[in-house]
């Protein structure tokens, strides 16, 4: 298992082959970015360097597409219901609910890591019922969809007709023309006292006072777009990446990096709904994490990408 403050990971499940039909149609409704040359990573010590965060180096890039938004439930929907995918959260019965949205009576028997207790195992959780049985997606069908995999996300994609962005493309994106920003819009978390994304306030993990308007997801659009018009490219939900999780950068080539050839974690960007100063301040651009390919939790998703 892959312990960690952010999202916990499976134990094992191995690769799968997709349930999903091959792909109907061209990606529409992405934008288009430019690629060129940018400064990725950070040397910021108040951040975590064992994460592989830097160094900053020149990475260059050719043209692609980012959807705006991460995929929603609506669109996850849409691809369960043409295809009739089942994802891995379903296939294994369950997946990992944060505690404080977990009605009172079931935290008790739920099983959850010894090092992050916040996150609890909860049968039937999947990405239709969010926190288990009896719960929908029926009032957050702009939300973006939670409980699915790197597999999940690899097979919607190839639905799709895209693909998963490279880390180099997430955060070339999510940097929206900035040079070196700590965040999509620039050094400070929340100027002029605005709220810029959704992440914790409060005392984690007891308390969370939602400053920012949200206990668990927010709506895909619910706050401003960068300078590319991304929305919500950090908080909210962490975002798969195609690459596999590595930290030794400068012994790949930097042209349109893939990552390693293998690994055991695949990349996650942005930080989600539960990230706190405190302890995880992966809500910054040039923050990275990771989780096993067949792993789910309540706090990840993925955004569709594609070529030009």
């Amino acid at each position: 298992m892959t312990e960690h403050c952010c999202m916990p990971g499976r134990t094992s499940g191995g690769a799968r082959a997709s349930a999903a039909e091959p792909a109907r149609r061209r990606a529409s409704g992405l934008v288009r970015l430019e690629g060129g040359t940018f400064r990725m990573g950070t040397d910021d010590r108040d951040g975590f360097p064992s994460d592989g965060e830097g160094p900053v180096r020149a990475v260059t890039l050719r043209p692609f597409r980012l959807a705006s938004t991460a995929v929603t439930n609506a669109r996850f929907a849409a691809f369960v219901k043409a295809t009739g995918y089942e994802t891995d959260a379903e296939r294994f019965g369950w997946s990992y609910v944060f505690h404080l949205l977990v009605p009172e009576a079931m935290r008790a028997s739920a099983p959850s890591p010894a090092a992050t207790p916040w996150w609890l195992g909860i049968e039937g959780a999947a990405w239709h019922a969010p926190e288990g049985p009896g719960s929908t997606v029926a009032d957050r069908q702009d939300h973006p969809v939670v409980h699915v995999s790197w597999q999940d996300a690899q097979a919607y994609c190839a639905w799709s007709g895209g693909r998963l962005p490279t880390e180099a493309e997430w955060e070339y994106a999510a940097r929206g023309g900035l040079d070196q920003a700590r965040y999509p819009w620039g050094d400070e978390l929340t100027p002029r006292g605005g709220h810029r994304c959704n992440i914790w306030q409060g005392r984690f993990p007891v308390h969370n006072t939602e400053e920012d308007g949200h206990l668990a997801t927010a709506p895909v659009k619910a706050y401003r777009p960068n300078g590319y018009g991304l929305h919500n490219m950090v908080g909210n939900v962490w975002e798969w990446c195609a690459d596999w999780f590595a930290v030794d950068h400068l012994a790949r080539p930097l042209e349109d990096p893939r990552g390693p050839d293998d690994g055991e974690s695949r990349v996650l960007r942005g930080g989600s709904y539960l990230c706190h100063d405190s302890y995880c301040n992966r809500y910054r651009v040039a923050a990275r994490s990771s989780n096993t390919p067949d792993s789910s939790s309540g706090n990840t998703g993925f955004r569709l990408a594609a070529d030009i």
